[in-house]
């Protein structure tokens, strides 16, 4: 996983919309430390190394140390909010982590070798289904994203979770189903299962099993925020 972040923070005293706003006014943006089995800390960070560490891409993700008063807390941020005209980040949930502890987080999925896919050399096309894994990970042992190896795929193949190999401390967080993770389709097949499945509730996901099934009987084989 990523080398863990620091932010450091101060305490706050108060909670409310008016102790917040001031903070804003003063470049400071509210959050909370929550869990661990303590009680909740009130603390306020800078919201231009905030917004540094947002940019990174991968804050959610990241262990972050908060330092404050003294002290560096384990955390792993849970929620942003964000202004919804400005986009500016106004407050931040951490959730405190022990070193034992397991926590569910989305990590995204990668692609390669497509350069050895049958399918895809014969013009093919690598349907998504999920851009992200759900994961409930050891929270010590977070990857920054999962490798998904497509050599030998063919047009009318489809990718589950069974088969894919999670790194040690992970475990998906959907256990009821072998969910598809992407399928790979002729262009037309896409295009056709894209606009039947805009109705459905997990319509991206129903479309490409129907575009697995279709190809295969044819032969070519989806806290505190308030303040």
């Amino acid at each position: 996983m990523s080398d863990a972040l620091t932010l450091p923070a101060e305490t706050r005293e108060r909670a409310g919309k008016g102790a917040s706003r001031a903070l804003r006014r003063e470049g400071r943006i509210p959050a909370v430390i929550y869990g661990g089995k303590e009680e909740p800390t009130l603390i306020h960070v800078e919201q231009k190394e905030l917004v540094r560490q947002l940019g990174t891409g991968y804050f959610m993700n990241s262990i972050v140390m908060v330092d404050v008063a003294g002290k560096s807390v384990r955390t792993l941020p849970k929620d942003v909010a964000f202004h919804p005209v400005t986009d500016r980040p106004t407050h931040v949930d951490f959730l405190r982590l022990s070193k034992d502890s397991k926590i569910e987080v989305s990590i995204p999925v990668i692609f390669v070798n497509e350069e050895e896919s049958p399918g895809l050399k014969k013009g093919g096309v690598l349907n998504v289904v999920r851009h992200e894994l759900e994961l409930v990970c050891e929270s010590d042992k977070i990857p920054d994203q999962i490798e998904i190896d497509v050599t030998g795929r063919e047009v009318g193949d489809s990718i589950h979770i069974s088969e894919i190999a999670l790194p040690a401390g992970s475990e998906s967080a959907i256990t009821d189903r072998d969910f598809t993770i992407a399928t790979l389709v002729a262009p037309s097949a896409l295009k056709k299962a894209e606009g039947e499945g805009e109705d459905g509730e997990e319509g991206e996901e129903v479309a490409a099993d129907a575009v697995e099934a279709t190809a295969q009987t044819g032969g070519d084989d989806a806290g505190e925020g308030g303040e």
